[in-house]
C-alpha cells in the first residue's frame, strides 16, 4: 500500500489537470476567460480549499493531537508534546474545514451547472429544492460545529480537553455524514435522470452517465471515511478516504466541461451529433463572445417550442454545436 503522501499528491496532480483542462475548455466554449461563468469562480474556490486540505492532511497524519486513548497518562505529557498536540489538533480543525468546504463547493458547481440545464424544464424546482437542502445542511453543520459541539471555542485543541466532541466530535460527524451522504445521493439520482432521459446519442448519454457514476464512488469514500473515523480514530485510514472523496468530487464537477477542448484538438464532431464536423469560428462571432457559432445564453433568451433536453445539456457544460434542426421559434 502506497503513503498517504504519495497517493495524495498523485491525486493532486490529477486534480489539477483536470481543473485546468476545464478553464481552457470553457474559456474556448465561451470566447474568453473574462466569459466565466459563476460555477467556474466555485471551482476555483475549491480548488484553492483542496489545496489547503492535502497540504494540511499530510501534516496532521504524522502529528499527534488532543485525541487521546483509554487510559492515557496525561502526567506522561511534557511542555512540549502538549505544545505539539495543540498544534496538531489546530490543523485537524483545518483539516475538517477545508474538507468541507471543498466537498460544499463542488455540490455548489454541480447545482450551478442543473439549474442551468433546467431552466426550461420541470426538474428545475427539484433543483432549486436540493440547493435550499444543501445550503441548510452546511450552515446547520457549521453553527453546530464552531457554536455548539464543542464549548469554549479553544477547547478543540486543549490537552486535555473536558469534552469528548472537542477532540472525537462524534456528533460533528455524524451530522456531516447525514447532510454529506444524503445530499450526494439526491444530486446523483437527479443528475442520472435527466441524462438517462435526455434525446443524446446513446454513446453520449453512456459517457455523461459515466462520469456521474464517479458520484457513487464519492459517496463510498463519504461512507468510508466516517467508518474509520469512529471505528478506527487513533488510525490513519480517514486520511486516505478524506483524499479520496474531495480528489474525486472534484474531477466529477470538471470533466463534463471538457468536451470543448477535447474537440478542438482531436477534431471531433459535436457531441450530440457525433457526425457533425466542427464549425468554424468567425471574427464576427469570437468578438461577440460566441463559442463555435453557437450564441452563449441563446438557450435562455428563446422561447422554446418541441424542447430538447440535449440542447440544455451542451449549452449548460459549455458544449458547442450547431442547432439548426433542433430549436424552433
Amino acid at each position: 500500500m502506497i503513503g498517504l503522501t504519495v497517493e495524495s499528491w498523485i491525486w493532486y496532480g490529477f486534480v489539477l489537470a483536470v481543473t485546468i483542462a476545464r478553464f481552457i475548455s470553457r474559456s474556448l466554449a465561451l470566447g474568453s476567460f473574462r466569459n466565466l461563468q459563476a460555477d467556474d469562480y466555485v471551482v476555483l474556490l475549491a480548488l484553492c480549499t483542496y489545496t489547503v486540505l492535502i497540504v494540511t492532511i499530510n501534516i496532521v497524519s504524522d502529528d499527534e493531537t488532543n485525541l487521546l486513548p483509554p487510559g492515557f497518562d496525561i502526567n506522561s505529557l511534557t511542555k512540549d508534546d502538549i505544545r505539539e498536540r495543540k498544534i496538531g489538533s489546530k490543523l485537524v480543525l483545518v483539516v475538517e474545514q477545508t474538507q468541507i468546504l471543498t466537498v460544499w463547493a463542488v455540490k455548489t458547481c454541480l447545482l450551478i451547472m442543473y439549474y442551468r440545464l433546467t431552466i426550461v424544464r420541470k426538474e428545475n424546482v427539484a433543483v432549486v429544492a436540493l440547493a435550499i437542502y444543501v445550503a441548510f445542511g452546511f450552515v446547520f453543520m457549521e453553527i453546530f460545529y464552531f457554536g455548539v459541539w464543542c464549548r469554549p471555542f479553544h477547547d478543540y485543541w486543549a490537552v486535555p480537553t473536558p469534552n469528548p466532541q472537542c477532540s472525537a466530535a462524534i456528533h460533528h460527524l455524524i451530522t456531516n455524514a447525514v447532510f454529506n451522504i444524503s445530499s450526494d445521493v439526491l444530486t446523483l439520482a437527479l443528475a442520472l435522470q435527466m441524462f438517462i432521459r435526455s434525446k443524446l446519442p446513446l454513446r453520449r448519454k453512456l459517457l455523461l452517465c459515466g462520469i456521474f457514476g464517479l458520484g457513487i464512488f464519492v459517496i463510498f469514500a463519504a461512507v468510508l471515511n466516517k467508518y474509520y473515523s469512529f471505528n478506527q480514530p487513533f488510525g490513519s485510514q480517514w486520511t486516505y478516504w478524506y483524499v479520496r472523496e474531495s480528489s474525486t468530487a472534484m474531477i466529477v464537477a470538471n470533466l463534463p466541461f471538457l468536451w470543448t477542448l477535447l474537440r478542438r484538438m482531436f477534431k471531433l464532431g459535436s457531441f450530440e451529433n457525433p457526425s457533425q464536423q466542427r464549425p468554424v469560428r468567425t471574427s464576427n462571432s469570437a468578438g461577440m463572445g460566441l463559442a463555435d457559432g453557437e450564441p452563449h445564453g441563446l438557450l435562455q433568451r428563446l422561447r422554446i417550442r418541441g424542447r430538447r433536453f440535449s440542447s440544455h445539456v451542451l449549452h449548460g457544460v459549455g458544449i458547442s454545436s450547431n442547432q439548426s434542426g433542433t430549436l424552433r421559434r
